[in-house]
Order: structure tokens, then C-alpha cells, then sequence
């Protein structure tokens, strides 16, 4: 049993530079979103940003730098979301994204096409992007942002994602609102 307890104690300091090790080989953005997300909860909002997105200056805002496309950063933050499993993203477009044409925008299609596949069947809110950043601002009075910004550089091509619960969503909430009306409703006499 002393020599288990000792081999144990003695892995301890190889798994920690074994942890170090992997974020060293991890590109700094993949960490800098590991880092950030690991503390984003319900109601925080993170943002895939096309490399033109304004820089917002508020405190609560974090800002990564990718140097990756968004479809790239977008399977990524998707990935780590999911892996959370206490949140998972009500996802928004901005309407503008949905009506460029190709000729105005060459490859805006094909950024369709992959973001169609990145966010396989889920929802999707299609939303101004003039909207979208201006709930950004007020939210972020209250909540934390991340933004990631791409190398992307088409327009009105960032991806928006408010952080739900994970493990509770609009149904159940319905529903417990509608008990707790009814269990504090009060009596109607005969």
C-alpha cells in the first residue's frame, strides 16, 4: 500500500507536465477559448467575428484572436460548448449574411454551405447585424462576451451564440412557471 501511495504521488508531477505540455502544442487561440469559455455560463454571449467586427472596449469583454476562418473557429467553440454540457448555444445569423449575393460577395456561398455543416441541425435565429450588436452591448453590462476574430473577410459573416442551460430548457421553464402561478394563485372562495 506505501508503495502505491508513493507511485502515485510521484505521477502527480508527470500528468501536470503532461498538461503543459499539450497547451504548448495547442495553437493560443484553441487555449485563449479553452481558458475563456471554461467561465461563460447561461446568458454570456460569445461571437465568431469576421475580421472587420468592431473591437468593443467594455470591461466583461474578452477578445481571441484566430487565425483561422469562422467555419474553423465555429466547429471549434461548438466542440468545447458541447463538451461543457452545463450550456449550449441558441445560434444567430445576422439577415444581411442570408441575402449577399456571390457576385457581391465572392464565396459567401460556399461559407454558407459550411456553416450549414458546422451547425448541423440546430436552430438557427437570423437576426440585423445593427441587433445583434447592439444586445451585445447591453448584455454586456451585466455578462461576459468573447469574441473570436477570424481571418474571414466577408461581410456580415460573424456567427453570434447566447449561452442557454444546458440541462434545462424553454419547455421545462414554461411549465414551472405555470406550476408556480398555480400553487400561488390564491383561493377563490365557493
Amino acid at each position: 500500500m506505501f508503495f502505491a501511495r508513493c507511485i502515485l504521488l510521484l505521477s502527480f508531477p508527470l500528468f501536470f507536465q503532461g498538461c503543459a505540455y499539450f497547451e504548448q502544442k495547442q495553437s493560443p487561440w484553441k487555449a485563449a477559448v479553452n481558458r475563456h469559455t471554461s467561465q461563460l455560463g447561461y446568458r454570456n454571449w460569445i461571437v465568431i467575428a469576421e475580421a472587420s467586427f468592431p473591437a468593443l472596449n467594455r470591461t466583461g469583454i474578452g477578445q481571441v484572436s484566430a487565425n483561422v476562418e469562422i467555419p474553423e473557429a465555429l466547429d471549434y467553440v461548438l466542440k468545447i460548448i458541447d463538451e461543457s454540457q452545463n450550456v449550449k448555444p441558441a445560434i444567430y445569423f445576422t439577415k444581411e449574411s442570408q441575402v449577399i449575393e456571390n457576385n457581391q460577395a465572392p464565396g459567401i456561398d460556399q461559407l454558407r454551405e459550411r456553416l450549414a455543416i458546422s451547425i448541423r441541425s440546430m436552430e438557427t435565429t437570423k437576426v440585423e447585424q445593427d441587433s445583434l450588436i447592439a444586445i451585445l452591448q447591453d448584455v454586456n453590462r451585466s455578462f461576459d462576451v468573447l469574441i473570436v476574430r477570424t481571418t474571414s473577410t466577408l461581410p456580415y459573416s460573424s456567427v453570434f451564440l447566447e449561452l442557454q442551460p444546458g440541462y434545462w430548457d424553454a419547455e421545462a421553464e414554461e411549465k414551472l412557471r405555470q406550476r408556480m402561478t398555480a400553487t400561488t394563485a390564491p383561493a377563490v372562495p365557493n
